[in-house]
């Protein structure tokens, strides 16, 4: 009889029946499984990849047929997002289906009939086996604590196999093939045969530890005797260039300025001074190796050609033609002055916009290095501006760093996702790199490792970011912002065809014109495959279709044509639809317009009434501001209850409960209070609201519709999601000039100043 439980999927790990083991799960979809054996009776089936490197296994030959149910002990759930558990495993299985369904793992599976002979050559086995187990312990360094107890807490053959298994530590396609093993006889040979191995190895690499212990015992005694002798040479008159003269010519040579030069003399004579043998001379022999190796004074020289510019970046990007624009503006002023005092510029956009890669082509243009670090999460002002060399293992900072690896003193310098830039007790990082990007400060820059001065005045700084809200003032006056907005419809379509899928065509392997894609499979992958701002899920959906086209050329040479017709066979089920417009939503529900980091969304935001106190509950992970636009628009319904049709004392009678869907995700912000009003209005009325219209703005509690940002991200989101209508407040009306036409085209935009005006519009009170 087959039985059916949540797959949790595991890389280069098993779990062995009677083994407590522990785990860590992290991806998606073993997160959901694991979530819902914890819901019902925490047990889950755990089976391995075959091939670690894999993201997403694709079907049921990507992992070991033989699976082991486990149960879980105890788990707890970090703020990562993962949970790690302690499992017990109970059962071995074999799994007979895969099905991958609502983001999870699912198996079908049937008890394997392990084989235990009742025999004395069973007893001698195990016999053996503890014998050489115990021999293994007392020789190898690695094995846990407690592992030769596992003879004494089970008197189950099986779990003893499985125990010793765990406790070995093998290669996992070593462990696989143990695993495959049902027959008990054979399990306990292949385990006696493998410790006698293993025994053997650990003997031999005792005696080359032994015997390289000599060898440095040895070589430090050469070394005393080598000293010796250029003492004895010294009182000889014998001179030869040693190490310290070599540094010494080194530092004359360079083109440090003066001070640096007397800096790294002085800690020179300090390391001649200095024993070999303490740890000061490591400290000063690695200072003086960063101050020798840094590029002082050396520049490439700039290709400042405005056409040759244009060229690479209309060969690296499609579209983009206002940010190319100030680009070339930015560079036309650096060729005529010289420099650009006080500018940085600032990518600022959605992921997978092109951000990194315009850095990129700019370093190309002008044929200068480039070097990046990023941000992400950045807490201690020291990865910045280094540690002082008193501490323990100091370095540079990260900005030296990657001059050092650049060599040379005027690279192109990606500061990446400035925006996400932390601060705690360590420091505030964004101070100092207000330092590093300020052109008064940055000619004078001195690292806390160098304490000496570095000038970065000819480094053109980068920046990008998915939003200029959480980055201070002071160092967002310091730069120079370029919006990047996401991509419309045609663009990525031409994007997909001249760069995304020559790109991965290449990388897959596949000979030129053995892989055709029409243009309606493209569209339908847009559409209906990724759906986003930018463009990585679209290049990821390109790499799928190409990885499967490879392996069918690999194994049939024949020519691959993918059409609107057989795109699922490649990448299977499409993630998203579109909207019927024509559908009608349910009395309560009404759609509104945000913007995230991640660029435009459609939220949906649901209230349902029904009988009670004048309660108004709140859930969907809501902000404070958000909390705060919905009981504004309760208070403004309240206040013009009559206008609406609405008894004087409905408040009373009822309670309301506002849900804004998909409720493991954040959300805040004032400009969801039109739509907030919408739907309590469309469940206290009964009245339902068109499906293909969209609004935002900020409500007062007298009824104002205030302006909002990121209009044109929420209008890109509309268009992707086919909204006919959207409603937006009159102070923005101003914005939409300066909005392309393709993204408000198709769709009718309207003002509004107060609420009474949408209210009638839409429900025609």
């Amino acid at each position: 009889m087959e039985n059916r439980l949540p797959v949790i999927i595991t890389r280069e790990l098993i779990i062995y029946p009677s083994v407590v083991s522990p785990v860590m799960i992290g991806r998606p979809f073993s997160l959901k499984a694991a979530r819902e054996a914890l819901a019902l009776n925490k047990k889950a089936i755990f089976s391995t990849q075959l091939n670690a490197e894999v993201e997403l296994p694709s079907s049921i030959s990507d992992i070991l047929e033989y699976g082991t149910v486990g149960l879980f002990i105890q788990h707890i759930i970090p703020p990562d997002g993962t949970i790690r558990a302690i499992v017990e495993g109970v059962e071995k299985v074999k799994i007979t289906e895969l099905v991958y369904q609502d983001d999870t793992f699912y198996a079908s599976f049937e008890s394997v009939e392990l084989q235990t002979p009742e025999n004395q050559e069973l007893g001698n086995y195990v016999r053996i086996l503890r014998e050489y187990f115990a021999k293994y312990i007392e020789l190898a360094k690695n094995v846990p604590e407690g592992a030769f107890t596992v003879f004494d807490e089970s008197a189950d053959p099986w779990g003893i196999a499985y125990k010793v298994i765990n406790a070995l530590r093998l290669k996992f396609d070593e462990q696989i093939a143990l695993f495959k093993i049902n027959d008990l006889n054979e399990l306990l040979s292949k385990l006696i045969e493998i410790l006698i191995r293993e025994i053997e190895f650990t003997n031999l690499k005792l005696s080359i530890e032994s015997r390289v212990s000599e060898e440095i015992k040895k070589y430090q005694k050469q070394y005393f005797l080598q000293q010796e002798i250029k003492e004895i040479q010294k009182e000889l008159g014998i001179t030869e260039e040693d190490e310290f003269d070599s540094m010494e010519k080194m530092i004359q040579q360079s083109l440090m300025s003066d001070e640096v030069k007397k800096k790294a003399l002085s800690e020179l004579n300090k390391l001649r001074k200095t024993p070999p043998m303490s740890p000061d001379s490591t400290v000063l022999r690695n200072y003086l190796d960063w101050l020798i190796n840094l590029p002082w004074g050396i520049y490439t020289e700039d290709n400042l050609d405005i056409k040759h510019a244009k060229k690479i970046l209309d060969e690296d990007h499609y579209g983009l033609e206002e940010q190319k624009e100030r680009i070339l503006e930015y560079l036309a002023v650096l060729k005529l002055k010289g420099e650009i005092k006080g500018q940085v510029i600032c990518f600022v956009g959605p992921p997978g916009v092109g951000k990194t890669s315009l850095a990129k082509s700019i370093a190309r243009a002008l044929n200068r290095k480039f070097v990046r670090i990023s941000l992400g999460g950045l807490r201690d002002e020291a990865e910045i501006k280094g540690h002082r060399r008193t501490y323990v293992g100091a370095l540079p900072g990260k900005i030296i760093q990657q001059i050092r690896r650049a060599g040379n003193s005027n690279p192109v310098f990606l500061l990446d996702e400035i925006d996400k830039v932390g601060q705690d007790w360590r420091g505030d990082p964004q101070a100092a790199l207000m330092e590093v990007l300020d052109p008064e400060t940055n000619k004078f820059f001195q690292d806390h490792y160098l304490e000496v001065e570095f000038d970065l005045s000819q480094v053109l700084f980068i920046t990008t970011a998915n939003t200029t809200y959480t980055i201070p003032r002071p160092l967002l006056d310091r730069m120079e912002v370029i919006p990047i907005r996401g991509y419309l419809e045609n663009e990525k379509y031409h994007i997909a065809r001249k760069f995304l899928l020559p790109k991965q065509i290449k990388a897959s392997g596949l000979p030129n014109g053995t892989l055709q894609i029409s243009s309606k499979a493209i569209y339908r992958i847009i559409n209906e495959y990724s759906r986003e701002a930018g463009l990585r899920e679209l290049e990821r959906q390109i790499a799928r279709i190409t990885r499967k086209s490879a392996k069918i050329y690999a194994d049939t040479g024949k020519k691959i044509k993918v059409s609107n017709l057989n795109l699922e066979e490649f990448l299977g089920q499409p993630r998203y639809r579109f909207r019927e417009l024509n559908e009608t939503l349910p009395a309560g529900v009404a759609y509104g317009l945000a913007w995230t980091e991640f660029g435009g969304e459609i939220l949906r935001i649901e209230v349902a009434k029904m009988e009670g106190s004048g309660k108004l509950e709140l859930t969907g992970q809501l902000g404070d501001v958000m909390k705060e636009s919905a009981k504004a628009a309760l208070t403004f319904i309240r206040a013009n209850y009559q206008a609406f049709g609405l008894e004087r004392d409905f408040y009373n009678k009822i309670d309301l409960h506002l849900h804004v869907p998909e409720g493991s995700i954040p959300k805040d912000g004032p400009s969801a209070g039109v739509t907030i009003l919408t739907a309590m209005l469309s469940s206290l009325t009964a009245k339902n609201v068109p499906s293909d219209i969209a609004m935002t703005g900020e409500i007062t509690i007298t009824g104002q519709v205030l302006a909002v940002g990121g209009l044109e991200e929420k209008l890109l989101a509309a268009k992707r999601n086919g909204l006919r209508t959207v409603y937006l407040p009159m102070e923005n009306k101003r914005d939409i000039n300066e909005i392309k036409k393709e993204i408000i085209e198709k769709l009718e935009i309207k003002f509004i100043k107060h609420v009474t005006e949408f209210v009638k519009d839409v429900f025609h009170f």
